[in-house]
């Protein structure tokens, strides 16, 4: 028999891209029902979340981008309601998240510097783990040495290394739960000052934790803290999980709310049927040359030559100005992380299973770095506003802002690399 090859059309490809990704939304709402009347399928209950979170982005994202092909009246009417899903699932994961990062970096600046060896230090055999030596000074948040080290006389265009994690970030242990599985802290970090007096902190009451999965709950790091770092460690630990336990109520509520299940009923019709418009003659590559064309457009009102050249301390510019001096500082980049994305989904509906170009994931990636670590310093920030909180408390929180800032510029030196690398390699 021979065999017949039939190229699809633009109408086609667009409806197999949504079709696809409306099956998975169902399937992750299946899962995730499933899961909740399940006493131990929490981490399951998380996943499915997170999948019924990327497959609503890429449908959100796909209406928008090809909307022209589409019926305009019902793709403006659904696209909110994915933006209001994707929104609400997401809240929970990030103050979990971000507590995590937080009472990490806590952790890793109180923590002494490794002993480096002598001049006399006998050399390590090969294959043996041994401290990095002075000829070569660790890397840290990714950032590779400056253009002009004396050390290692490397160029911003070399590749970058990886950077190896702190024995601190990385020595996380489960302890055991407290209520709602939320970890409690050890006896050696009661005595150093998780659980201290109402004088550091306007809110001391614990938020009831009944509903949220253990699974979800942050991580805390072990060994012990000073008094001024613990104490920050349980305000923000206070504040998150407070802020968290209210976006898993807002999560539960939306599952059960009206809005959601018209939401998922019209989710339903798009895996059975795509609502297009009658044209022949289109083309879906014009559009997400568009959606490239802007995303371009973002990146050029970056200050990428600022950001190419490490320890730049362009993310700590007017920061001591006024409260939305990073925010908006920080715009710019979220634009061109919300861009990117858009067009990462357009070229998955183009290139359909074949694999993306790799610097665009780590570009991508990069502004997901960017984000959390501008929200973990704007939640530092928010809890040095805290009334009546001691000095101690202050400056360390005063620390972890600023730790969590130069992560955000080394995001920034991470995306111009990719993105520079990106260019120069394109066809």
């Amino acid at each position: 028999m021979a065999q017949q090859h039939h190229e699809m059309t633009a109408g086609e490809t667009l409806s197999v891209y949504l079709q696809d990704q409306a099956t998975d939304f169902l399937r992750s709402l299946r899962l995730h029902r499933e899961s909740s009347t399940d006493a131990h399928g929490a981490e399951e209950s998380l996943e499915a979340a997170r999948a019924l979170r990327r497959a609503s982005r890429r449908i959100g994202a796909t209406l928008h981008t090809f909307r022209p092909l589409l019926d305009p009246e019902w793709t403006e009417s659904l696209r909110p309601e994915l933006a209001w899903l994707s929104g609400t699932l997401a809240r929970e994961h990030a103050y979990a998240a971000r507590l995590e990062r937080l009472l990490g970096a806590l952790h890793r600046l109180s923590s002494p510097p490794p002993p480096l060896p002598g001049p006399s230090a006998p050399a390590s055999p090969p294959g043996s783990s041994a401290p990095p030596s002075p000829s070569t000074p660790p890397l840290r948040g990714g950032y590779p040495p400056p253009a002009t080290d004396r050390w290692t006389g490397s160029s911003p265009g070399a590749p970058l290394p990886a950077a190896a994690p702190d024995a601190a970030s990385t020595a996380v242990g489960r302890r055991s739960a407290g209520r709602g599985g939320h970890p409690r802290p050890s006896g050696a970090e009661s005595g150093g000052g998780w659980a201290q007096p109402p004088a550091d902190g306007a809110d001391t009451s614990r938020p009831r934790q009944a509903g949220l999965p253990a699974q979800g709950s942050a991580k805390k790091p072990t060994g012990p803290l000073a008094v001024g770092a613990a104490k920050a460690a349980a305000l923000l630990e206070r504040q998150l999980t407070l802020a968290r336990t209210r976006a898993h109520s807002a999560a539960l509520q939306a599952f059960g709310s009206s809005r959601f299940h018209a939401v998922a009923d019209n989710v339903a019709v798009l895996a059975s049927e795509v609502p297009l418009r009658a044209a022949p003659d289109a083309d879906l590559k014009p559009l997400a040359a568009t959606a490239e064309q802007h995303l371009a457009e973002a990146v050029t009102a970056l200050p990428l030559i600022r950001a190419g050249h490490p320890y730049n301390a362009e993310a700590l510019i007017h920061g001591l100005a006024t409260d939305t001096a990073p925010e908006a500082q920080d715009a710019p980049w979220l634009k061109v992380r919300s861009l990117l994305r858009l067009h990462r989904y357009a070229q998955e509906v183009l290139l359909g299973e074949a694999p993306l170009d790799p610097r665009l994931l780590q570009a991508g990636q990069a502004l997901d770095l960017h984000r959390e670590a501008a929200d973990a310093a704007a939640a530092a920030a928010s809890a040095a506003r805290t009334p009546r909180i001691a000095p101690a408390t202050a400056y360390a929180l005063g620390v972890l802002h600023a730790d969590q800032r130069h992560e955000v510029e080394a995001a920034r030196f991470a995306f111009q690399q990719a993105w520079l690398r990106e260019a120069v390699t394109a066809p």
